[in-house]
C-alpha cells in the first residue's frame, strides 16, 4: 500500500509542474512599447475639427488583422456615444450642437487591444 502512495503522489506532482510548465507558453507577452498621444480641437460655428498627433503607425491597410507592434487605430466617442475607428489623424464633426462636448480618443492595435493609451479632450459649440 505504501508504494501505490508513493506512486500517486509523484504522479500528482508531475501534472502539477508539467502544468505550471505549459501556462507561460499561452502567456502573451507584454511589450514595453507605449504609443504617444496628443490631441487639439479647432471649433468653427458647429464645425470641430480633432487632430491627433501620435508616433502610433495608423494603418488602414492592417485594421482588424493581428498585432504589430508600433501600428493600429484610433478608437473615438463623441458625448459617450458609439465608438468609431479611425486610421488617419484626423476627425471631423459637423452640424454640431451648441455646449459643451467631449471626445475620448483612445489608441488600439490592429486586432483592436489596447495600448493603454487615452484622452479626453472637451471643447464647446458656441
Amino acid at each position: 500500500m505504501n508504494i501505490g502512495k508513493g506512486l500517486i503522489i509523484i504522479s500528482a506532482a508531475a501534472l502539477v509542474i508539467s502544468g505550471c510548465g505549459s501556462s507561460k507558453k499561452n502567456e502573451v507577452s507584454a511589450s514595453s512599447y507605449k504609443p504617444t498621444l496628443e490631441v487639439s480641437t479647432e471649433v468653427k460655428g458647429d464645425i470641430a475639427t480633432l487632430t491627433l498627433t501620435t508616433d502610433l503607425k495608423l494603418s488602414k491597410e492592417h485594421y482588424d488583422q493581428a498585432r504589430k507592434e508600433g501600428e493600429g487605430h484610433v478608437h473615438l466617442s463623441l458625448d459617450k456615444g458609439e465608438k468609431e475607428i479611425l486610421t488617419q489623424p484626423v476627425k471631423v464633426y459637423e452640424h454640431l450642437s451648441k455646449g459643451q462636448h467631449e471626445v475620448k480618443v483612445s489608441l488600439h492595435n490592429n486586432d483592436h487591444t489596447p495600448y493603454d493609451v487615452s484622452k479626453t479632450v472637451t471643447f464647446e459649440v458656441k
